[in-house]
């Protein structure tokens, strides 16, 4: 890939909230238009149906990453249960509903397979 005529030599991390509904790829490309940046990358994907705090590393910043990448993230997920959809997520158009009985003890031993160290 070529350099950009008038690219900036950025250093340094921005913490960036991505918005629901676009690609973290896209806000990165987004972000380096913006501050015409000669380097830049994101420290991993998040999906564009999530939100969150995207870093984005600039210039020789980008060496460390690796070490963002490396760090405890916390996620908190907000479900719907008893929806089937034609894509099996949010986006899809709905095919079926149906009730969902259990109890918040049963959800609560169902979590905790999602709790933890997930490798």
């Amino acid at each position: 890939m070529m350099a950009r005529k008038n690219a900036r030599a950025l250093n340094g991390i921005l913490l960036l909230d991505k918005p629901l509904e676009v690609s973290s790829n896209g806000i990165l490309q987004r972000v380096r238009w913006l501050y015409q940046a000669q380097k830049a990358g994101h420290t991993g994907a998040l999906d564009p149906m999530a939100s969150g705090l995207l870093p984005i590393c600039f210039g020789e910043a980008t060496k460390f990453s690796q070490f963002l990448l490396d760090t405890d993230k916390t996620y908190q997920v907000t479900a719907k249960f008893g929806i089937r959809t034609t894509t099996s997520d949010a986006e899809g158009e709905v095919i079926s509903e149906k009730p969902v009985n259990f109890s918040a003890a049963e959800l609560e031993r169902a979590m905790q397979a999602f709790r933890g160290d997930i490798q």
